[in-house]
């Protein structure tokens, strides 16, 4: 169990109290390893942890463009009868310019 306690002024906080066995001992692990105390210790991981799941957002976000740059720039630009067929691997040597001499 994690309770939180807020208590307002000039510089706002949150006070954390633990109740957890595991997150405590992962805590003093972690602590121990790193020389830190557990509370800096459990700052770096959840500030880690947030970092990679922004990263998450902005990967995804990046996945979105580029889908949306496809869907209006380069896929109207493939003729209707390609659309939905099969490449095989001398066709699609060709279109990337391989031959017998490389590319």
């Amino acid at each position: 169990m994690v309770e939180f306690f807020y208590h307002s002024t000039k510089e706002d906080f949150l006070g954390l109290n633990i109740k957890n066995a595991d997150v405590e001992r992962l805590a003093a692990e972690v602590a121990g390893l790193t020389g830190e105390s557990k509370t800096e210790a459990i700052r770096r991981a959840l500030d880690e942890r947030k970092g990679r799941l922004a990263g998450r957002v902005a990967t995804r976000s990046r996945h979105d463009a580029v889908r949306r740059f496809l869907e209006r720039e380069i896929w109207p630009l493939i003729p209707p009868e390609e659309l939905g067929r099969r490449t095989g691997k001398r066709r699609r040597e060709a279109i990337l310019g391989y031959g017998r001499e490389g590319v």
